[in-house]
């Protein structure tokens, strides 16, 4: 059953579980964790040949595109899978700013043929916006943009101006990298010198276009929140399995058991939050706003709370650059304040379920 009125589905489909056994394939031979933390320093650790096997050869790119535009014709539920595997490898590609946020974008402003070009995994667009701009977010008007993932891998930036949004090549703007927590989603200041590009909306469309971008990117990074806390609590269990302190394993002892238990129940529910606001977005439910919301605000605190466990729990070898546990805490400290904080969210749930804050 499909539509607004459709009943939310948790569970994932065997097309989605096929999906994800092959992207966790190709990660685990291609950009495993622990291989990242010798190569993170080195632009990002962007591999261009790994972004092409997943746009491409698995067709990730095109999910959210329809089948007449050149992509699968699928739906967020299926991206949803992807950053799932995506956040549990913190992989270095610009999967949520190019075939989420731009795509979406892109699909809403009419520009068929732009999403098409993404789709096929020939072309990586940015939006130009920050990092932390969430749903609802009004672009500025001064042509000059601080904070946006993913614009130096980018060949496309989405530019809002104030009669429209233009796509610019990436030749025709200045992109100034900054130096980023998160350094598997670099950021850079982004100017606009406001000659060049392709109109491919205008100024309504353009304000509409963007906030729909920006609430699927919302809803959808609540998939990779719950990638992450996946791994920092699998990583975490193995951990205090195998090591050993007065002859026996630290995860026997009472303390350990209660934090990993406590763990687990928050990732459980964080993935019902998650493949909420997916299912949400991919029906058009009218809720979809309150189940973004939702997941914002309850992913982004368990998997901040998964990596700062994943790094306290593995001991001293979790403090060092060699263990990978501090490149999932820098994705979930970065990830908190992406495409909203949960403040920004908060404020917005209130507002849906007409619980205004305390005077």
């Amino acid at each position: 059953m499909e539509g607004p009125g459709a009943m939310t589905d948790l569970l994932y489909s065997e097309a989605e579980s096929d999906l994800r056994a092959a992207v966790r394939s190709l990660l685990a031979g291609r950009a495993a964790p622990a291989d990242l933390t010798a190569r993170v320093e080195e632009a990002g650790a962007h591999d261009p040949a790994l972004w092409k096997a997943l746009a491409t050869d698995i067709g990730a790119a095109g999910l959210l595109v329809p089948e007449k535009l050149g992509g699968q014709g699928a739906s967020h539920r299926e991206a949803a899978v992807v950053l799932e595997e995506l956040g549990r490898a913190v992989t270095p590609v610009p999967y949520l700013t190019s075939s989420v946020v731009a795509t979406e974008t892109l699909l809403a402003a009419g520009a068929g043929d732009l999403a098409g070009e993404l789709a096929a995994g020939r072309t990586v667009a940015v939006l130009a916006v920050p990092l932390s701009a969430g749903p609802g977010h009004e672009p500025a008007e001064t042509g000059t943009v601080t904070g946006v993932a993913d614009a130096a891998r980018a060949d496309v930036l989405l530019v809002v101006r104030p009669d429209g949004l233009y796509a610019v090549g990436a030749a025709d703007v200045t992109v100034a990298p900054l130096t980023a927590l998160d350094l598997t989603r670099p950021l850079a200041t982004v100017t606009d010198g406001g000659g060049s590009g392709t109109r491919v909306a205008d100024a309504a469309t353009a304000r509409a276009a963007v906030r729909r971008g920006l609430l699927a990117g919302a809803g959808l990074l609540a998939s990779e929140q719950l990638g992450v806390a996946e791994w920092c609590l699998e990583e975490t269990v193995r951990h205090t399995r195998e090591r050993h302190q007065f002859n026996r394993p630290v995860g026997s002892f009472q303390s350990l058991k209660h934090r990993m238990a406590r763990l687990w129940l928050e990732v459980v529910n964080a993935r019902a939050a998650a493949r909420s606001a997916a299912d949400a977005l991919a029906t058009g439910s009218p809720e979809a706003p309150l189940a973004v919301a939702v997941a914002q605000v309850y992913c982004s605190r368990v998997a901040v709370h998964a990596a700062e466990e994943c790094v306290q729990l593995h001991g001293g070898i979790g403090m060092t650059w060699e263990h990978p546990a501090h490149l999932y805490l820098k994705r979930a400290k970065a990830d908190q304040i992406a495409l909203g904080s949960a403040g920004h969210h908060k404020d917005t749930l209130a507002g849906l379920v007409d619980l205004p804050a305390p005077a």
